[in-house]
């Protein structure tokens, strides 16, 4: 295998992996916090749609990410409503919420653009751009390591690094801080927490709404960076990718981050390797090769989900004494 191939592939996982991070850190506050979000799905693709229609509209790369992480936090807001001050199931709110997104979606699409379930394309000058454009020229002569450590690391946009930072952000914002340690209480002990004089749903509502912006950002994520306009159920399961990694990685940042990585290396691996021929086979079947992370998903979920210890109070409404 030769160095550009070595870059170009770790290059494509950090960018295929960020929204799965940004998605899982998600999930991770709101269930830390003893609410189950099988939404992120949905937040997400709600958040794309938003992006892609603001950023289209207005021409505004901050106007576009604003409008994707208003809409998800509201999603959020919605499941916090059915399920937090309502007691209603956590599961069903969340697929209600993917359910709700993937037809509201295409219904306003088709209504505000009549592009077939499409936003128009947003221009140039809105999407994610990388922050060093000319890096690998000013590498061109260097050593091989090193080319291939500045294609893997210094190509990416301002969104890759923030989410990559925001893994030992969360680690230290819920193990170092009294919010933190109040926000993981709740999600093991809320009648402990309420005991305390501390109100569990205001904790909750913040969670989900740290998890709305990020679900936001995550969705903007694939207008803006990858796909350049919004199209019918682009996330194409990410939110379920995330989810898994979350689990996975046993409700903690950094071994969400390495799942949600090994995710994205499985998917850039899939698109690279569409159209390999095996000797005495022949071509192995694109389908095959696709369907690699949603196989990976299933085979770590199956394996892991039984012995991955969850929070103590996750999904299960929390009812005051009077």
């Amino acid at each position: 295998m030769n160095e550009a191939l070595i870059g170009s592939m770790l290059a494509s996982t950090f960018r295929v992996s960020t929204p799965l991070i940004l998605c899982a850190l998600a999930g991770l506050f709101s269930e830390r916090s003893g609410v189950v979000d099988i939404g992120l799905e949905g937040k997400m693709l709600f958040s794309a749609f938003a992006a892609g229609a603001a950023g289209a509209v207005y021409g505004s790369l901050p106007v576009a990410l604003l409008a994707a992480m208003a809409v998800a936090i509201v999603l959020s807001w919605l499941h916090g409503l059915a399920c937090v001050s309502y007691r209603g199931d956590q599961v069903v709110s969340g697929v209600a919420v993917n359910i709700l997104a993937s037809g509201m979606t295409v219904v306003l699409s088709i209504a505000w653009f009549a592009r077939g379930g499409q936003t128009p394309a947003v221009a140039e000058h809105v999407r994610l751009a990388s922050l060093w454009p000319g890096v690998m020229d000013a590498f061109s002569t260097a050593p091989a390591i090193a080319r291939v450590m500045a294609e893997a690391l210094l190509t990416h946009n301002a969104l890759t690094y923030f989410s990559i930072a925001l893994v030992p952000a969360s680690w230290w914002l819920l193990m170092r801080t009294r919010f933190g340690l109040r926000l993981r209480a709740v999600g093991e002990n809320p009648q402990m927490v309420d005991a305390a004089g501390v109100s569990v749903q205001r904790l909750r509502y913040a969670a989900l709404t740290m998890n709305g912006g990020l679900c936001g950002l995550a969705g903007s994520y694939l207008v803006l960076a990858q796909s350049a306009n919004f199209s019918h159920d682009m996330t194409a399961g990410r939110g379920y990718m995330a989810l898994a990694a979350l689990i996975f990685g046993r409700w903690r940042s950094f071994s969400a981050f390495f799942a949600c990585l090994l995710f994205g290396f499985l998917d850039a691996a899939a698109i690279r390797l569409q159209g390999i021929t095996i000797s005495g086979f022949g071509e192995v079947p694109v389908q095959w090769i696709q369907a690699l992370p949603y196989v990976m998903t299933v085979v770590l979920l199956a394996g892991f989900v039984g012995r991955a210890v969850a929070p103590s109070a996750l999904g299960k409404p929390y009812l005051k004494e009077r």
